[in-house]
């Protein structure tokens, strides 16, 4: 089958892995789905643990957002990196020295001395974590072939990112109130090294027919471009959003904005394909996604804050409060992959937004 050289890496499927047995295809998504689990997890203990390291390092509200914005931040700007390494180096491997950064990262910040080394290795998790949730899914992508069966596949997919919502809190409220804070980091070290092993014994080594070419100018002004705006969003209260630090970093980051749309069209094998922005379905699927996590972060950062610091509550008292909204997630996940696969993305799209 022919697929276009501009098709998204996520959906590369030019270089098929040869035709595994059910079993086999299961395996490889229950490895997969590993990472989003331990990724997922990450997220939501940290969150319940917020309080006790903002008491514990003395870290201000701005310094609380900065170890969950430098994940993100590193995350977002090695993103695509990642996924057309994987079609180059291979997406096996690229996906186990994902897995062994981030398990290290998991380490590092679990021992962190101070707020500043915690952010700095909260950096080195992301790296990591950049290369396992594109990669895995362009490997669940070339193992389940069939369009409906895909659609299943990515269900379960959701529904294990609902699992690490609903395990975390809790997890993260029991290990914050027995063994500290940093206990929440622990728990990534040994699924990290199972899902090494497991993926070195069932997922097959694929690539693409053609990857693209490195853009290292593209990766410096989009890392440019995303630092400048969240550095001066995280710091705009503080500093003052007329100071002339901040006005002169969303000035940066306009410039580096405008920058990637002169350059990137120019290239052969841009880093961002801004062509795809000309789809309305795409443009419109992007911003739902960016709304809608931009929505859960901010009110899973917000609401463990107001629980714990406000109302009193224990951590593990805060996490059973997440419990209904991930509960929701772990249901409907599954369903909402089978309704996509028979009938299309359109009505689980559009009830979500509704709600």
């Amino acid at each position: 089958m022919y697929v276009h050289k501009y098709q998204p890496y996520y959906l590369n499927i030019e270089e098929r892995v040869p035709e595994l047995s059910r079993n086999r295809r299961r395996l490889v998504l229950a490895v997969c789905c590993s990472s989003l689990f331990i990724v997922g997890l990450d997220v939501t203990v940290l969150n319940i643990a917020l309080p006790s390291i903002q008491h514990d390092l003395h870290a201000p509200v701005s310094g609380l957002q900065w170890t969950l914005d430098a994940y993100t931040l590193v995350v977002a700007s090695f993103l695509i990196l990642a996924g057309s390494t994987g079609d180059r180096v291979g997406r096996r491997r690229t996906f186990q020295v994902g897995l062994a950064t981030f398990t290290l990262g998991s380490l590092l910040c679990s021992l962190a001395p101070g707020l500043g080394w915690l952010i700095a290795f909260r950096a080195v998790q992301a790296i990591g974590g950049s290369m396992l949730n594109p990669v895995a899914l362009s490997i669940i992508a070339n193992t389940f072939t069939d369009d409906r069966e895909r659609a299943r596949a990515l269900g379960v997919w959701g529904a294990v990112f609902g699992l690490s919502m609903a395990l975390g809190p809790v997890l993260g409220g029991v290990l914050v109130a027995t063994v500290g804070w940093r206990g929440i980091f622990w728990v990534n070290i040994p699924v990290g090294i199972a899902a090494i092993v497991l993926t070195a014994l069932v997922v097959p080594e694929s690539r693409a027919a053609r990857p693209r070419r490195v853009d290292p100018v593209g990766q410096v002004l989009i890392i440019v471009m995303l630092a400048s705006l969240t550095y001066a969003i995280i710091e705009g209260p503080r500093l003052g959003w007329g100071s002339p630090a901040i006005l002169g970093l969303f000035g940066l980051a306009a410039v580096a904005a405008v920058a990637i749309g002169i350059y990137e069209p120019r290239r052969e094998d841009p880093l961002l394909d801004l062509r795809f922005f000309r789809s309305a379905p795409f443009t419109g699927a992007v911003l739902i996604a960016i709304s809608a996590f931009a929505a859960l972060a901010g009110f899973l950062f917000l609401s463990t804050l107001y629980l714990q610091d406000v109302r009193q509550l224990s951590p593990l008292h805060a996490g059973l409060y997440t419990l209904p909204m991930a509960a929701m997630t772990v249901l409907l996940a599954p369903l909402s992959g089978r309704i996509t696969g028979h009938r299309g993305p359109r009505l689980p799209l559009a009830s979500a937004t509704a709600w």
